[in-house]
């Protein structure tokens, strides 16, 4: 794999607010794109936690960390205040336009999906509006939606993601340190 810290997501601000805007090309129509952001059996292979609920704009949802997530990060999940028994954080899916948009508040971030068409392929874009800053700040949740995206990549050529490589989180972590300051 290339060295993903050459292409990080673009820092956004608004007011007090920041986000990052991360941008990937795929090899992979809208629809299956659209499947691997939206259920469960996909999520499982890239994203930190399930949906729980009615897949539809205006829907309150619940986001269910996998037990292979809680236990990885436990330690991280109860310092920002999670519940490791009951790990679950409230949500609201905003936009549901099948398969081109998909946004939602996760807690107190909000997240949206875009997938355009590009020939055979797509390409995702993802912004991310950052809440509560996470045991490892800002730079940490930086890092943490670049390596889900990058495991979503992975899993969509392949089937499955590998094992995140906590070497590669800490050099994201420091380059999202250096771009949002």
């Amino acid at each position: 794999m290339t060295d993903v810290t050459q292409r990080l997501g673009e820092v956004l601000r608004d007011g007090d607010r920041v986000g990052t805007r991360y941008e990937r090309t795929l090899a992979h129509p809208p629809e299956k794109v659209w499947r691997a952001l939206t259920e469960s059996d996909h999520l499982r292979h890239w994203f930190p936690a399930d949906i729980i609920g009615e897949r539809r704009a205006g829907a309150e949802v619940r986001f269910r960390f996998w037990p292979e997530a809680v236990e990885r990060a436990d330690a991280e999940l109860a310092e920002a205040g999670i519940d490791t028994e009951d790990p679950e954080l409230p949500g609201r899916i905003l936009t549901w336009e099948p398969p081109r948009l998909f946004e939602f508040r996760w807690d107190d971030e909000h997240l949206l999906f875009e997938i355009v068409p590009e020939g055979t392929g797509s390409r995702l874009l993802c912004t991310v509006w950052f809440g509560t800053p996470g045991p490892h700040g800002i730079s940490g949740t930086a890092a943490g939606y670049h390596v889900c995206l990058d495991e979503l990549v992975e899993s969509l050529d392949t089937g499955s993601a590998g094992v995140v490589d906590r070497e590669r989180v800490i050099a994201l972590e420091g380059r999202y340190a250096e771009v949002i300051g």
